[in-house]
């Protein structure tokens, strides 16, 4: 077992999770049981168990560090997020979501599951996703690259043109001037919305989608799979062009590519059809 202060290590947090998500998301898939939260979106029993669950294991490893889970009021993820800005040289922050794509969840749609970041210093160290149904595990450690299933994940080195492209796009959460452009003149070939932020990076990460654009995600949601991203060689930043991680809890919008070259010329497009800075 790890010393009480030990630094996180990414396989044992990859297995935490995963073994977490299989003994708690898995079970109530067929009967997922989802109720509505006061703020309009969906719960079930599977968000509920898998945080408390992975808060109980993690503290049993590292009792030091604090854990910030999508679940909690809002009032406690302030207070959180405050005392981990305000100690840079402390032991940091777990930022969990315990489902991502609890309405996937709910309709019986196969495209969901937990992701987890440690926080340290304001950079976002470690990332994990699993993808539940399909048992693939994404991780990565800051300045070690990125994995999936244990074996290195990097960018496809070689891409499709920009028109040739898949897209993921979430419309619903993009200014209206420029979710009209990309539907009636897209640059890409084709988009695809799958319900999962956290997916949505990492399979970024893995080429199945060659673009990615969303306009508000939480902290929860992209912590992980940015680092993810990142450490698989792809790139990524807001509408406004600023890093998408900035140590707090504020939405943040996300332009995304593999490609160093096609992330070049998705933000000239966007750039070039008003693209509302968030």
């Amino acid at each position: 077992m790890p010393s009480p202060h030990a630094v996180p290590e990414l396989a044992l947090v990859s297995a935490l999770l995963r073994n977490a998500a299989r003994g708690e998301i898995l079970p109530r898939a067929q009967s997922p049981d989802p109720r509505l939260k006061a703020d309009g979106t969906w719960i079930t029993d599977a968000d509920l168990s898998m945080q408390t669950r992975v808060q109980r294991e993690l503290a049993a490893l590292w009792p030091h560090i604090p854990l910030l889970g999508e679940e909690m009021t809002p009032e406690v993820q302030q207070r959180l997020m405050a005392q981990e800005a305000a100690a840079p040289q402390g032991p940091g922050l777990w930022v969990l979501d315990p489902l991502d794509g609890t309405s996937n969840f709910s309709a019986g749609l196969p495209i969901f599951g937990p992701s987890l970041a440690w926080i340290q210093g304001g950079k976002v160290r470690l990332g994990v996703v699993v993808d539940v149904m399909r048992d693939e595990v994404f991780s990565a450690a800051l300045g070690a690259g990125a994995l999936l299933n244990g074996q290195t994940l990097r960018v496809p080195a070689s891409t499709p043109p920009l028109a040739k492209t898949i897209a993921c796009i979430d419309f619903k959460r993009l200014p209206a001037p420029l979710a009209a452009q990309l539907a009636v003149h897209p640059p890409y070939a084709s988009q695809r919305s799958i319900g999962s932020v956290a997916l949505d990076w990492c399979w970024v990460a893995a080429g199945r989608f060659h673009l990615y654009l969303h306009g508000s995600q939480g902290l929860w949601d992209y912590a992980a799979g940015s680092l993810i991203l990142s450490e698989a060689g792809g790139h990524g930043q807001t509408l406004a062009g600023e890093a998408v991680f900035n140590n707090t809890l504020e939405k943040r919008s996300a332009v995304c590519a593999g490609d160093a070259g096609l992330f070049a010329q998705w933000v000239r497009w966007l750039a070039a059809h008003e693209a509302a800075p968030r």
